[in-house]
């Protein structure tokens, strides 16, 4: 069994891929090639944005905008500690520093009524607040109505971490339409993943999307050999474009399909343990399905069983980021993020893709259920 199953999605668009492979081989135009236009277009149509900017992977779709609007030396940038290295690491190669407010422990996503206490520290250590990186955590998109409201409050622009939640949906807007950017990942293992790393950044505002698209190859001007401003190689290869675009023709039957694996696991274990919760007027892409055990003890008996039965889970995340090394410098301590660490030592995730069977379905659920 796979916690991610790559194979059986390629073969279903396998002759369609080949043929866009091979006109790219004729054509030769192997980086930012007309494939990669096709892409930006069909994705922000797909969001609802005016303007879709594609990269080289999902931390440069987060670093892009930071350094568009020069985020700094000195500037603070509010975020989550239970979220992948890459949402925190980006802002401190822009020159700022990350803040962290703790998370809401019903969807692990920020919890709006901890930005108030981050900004109020940020102050104290003699940054300046400039943003918030919200993260739409496991598919399920952030409160972002709460969020506008506290980020309008302090003069802080939005930088959505739609990383895993590319296909959602939150009070009928879908993930990569929120703040003033928002960044996706198209890793393989995302719903909407290419064959190498890729990402994309979205947003309304046309100024925003010029300076991003210099930032994405050198901070180049007129020509790329004109610059303007410091950028990155962020450039996307026409050939992951060309993989994300036969993906989209069948990701919205995924998206559907990922729900029902959702539901029938929730209907298996509901009972047994704390299954993930969608709240009213959203729907998550599910990138992982992950849920709470009662203690790490049992997280430790119930991945053993499942390994026993060559059944594969994961944690994430089994470190919250204040307590990773890298982030020694910024001074936090265990405590600081109580419900971070909590949801640290007990969540793990099944496996979660469009083609898991009812058997295999039912046979994670049984054994989960046999150790709890």
């Amino acid at each position: 069994m796979q916690f991610i199953d790559l194979i059986t999605q390629k073969n279903r668009i396998r002759s369609s891929l080949l043929q866009r492979f091979e006109a790219i081989v004729d054509h030769g135009q192997f980086i930012m090639g007309p494939e990669v236009g096709e892409l930006e277009l069909r994705l922000a149509a797909y969001t609802g944005s005016r303007f879709c900017v594609s990269c080289s992977s999902g931390t440069d779709a987060l670093l892009m905008p930071l350094l568009a609007k020069g985020i700094g030396p000195g500037d603070a940038v509010i975020t989550t500690p239970f979220t992948f290295i890459a949402t925190a690491e980006v802002v401190c190669l822009a020159g700022a520093v990350p803040v962290f407010a703790d998370i809401d422990p019903s969807t692990f996503n920020i919890d709006p009524g901890c930005i108030s206490g981050a900004v109020r520290v940020a102050r104290e250590r003699g940054l300046d607040p400039k943003a918030i990186i919200p993260v739409d955590l496991f598919g399920v998109p952030a409160d972002y109505e709460r969020l506008e409201a506290v980020a309008a409050d302090h003069g802080l622009w939005i930088l959505e971490d739609a990383a895993q939640s590319f296909g959602s949906s939150y009070r009928g807007r879908r993930a990569g339409s929120f703040g003033l950017a928002a960044a996706t990942s198209f890793f393989p293992a995302k719903p909407l993943g290419c064959y190498g790393d890729g990402g994309a950044v979205f947003t309304d505002d046309e100024e925003l999307d010029r300076l991003l698209r210099s930032v994405r190859v050198h901070g180049s001007g007129a020509d790329k050999y004109s610059n303007d401003r410091i950028g990155i190689n962020g450039r996307l290869d026409s050939i992951q474009a060309a993989v994300l675009l036969e993906k989209l023709m069948i990701f919205d039957e995924e998206l559907a399909t990922r729900q029902q694996v959702a539901d029938a696991y929730s209907s298996g274990l509901g009972e047994k343990l704390v299954v993930p919760e969608v709240p009213d007027g959203s729907v998550s892409a599910w990138a992982q399905y992950s849920l709470l055990a009662r203690s790490e003890e049992e997280r430790s008996a119930i991945m053993g069983a499942l390994q026993k039965e060559g059944i594969p889970s994961a944690i994430y995340y089994k470190i919250p980021l204040h307590l990773q090394k890298a982030f020694d410098s910024l001074g936090y301590r265990q405590g600081d993020f109580p419900v971070s660490e909590e949801m640290s030592r007990r969540v793990f995730s099944l496996p979660m893709h469009p083609y898991l069977s009812e058997g295999e379905i039912a046979k994670i659920c049984s054994v989960v259920a046999g150790c709890v």
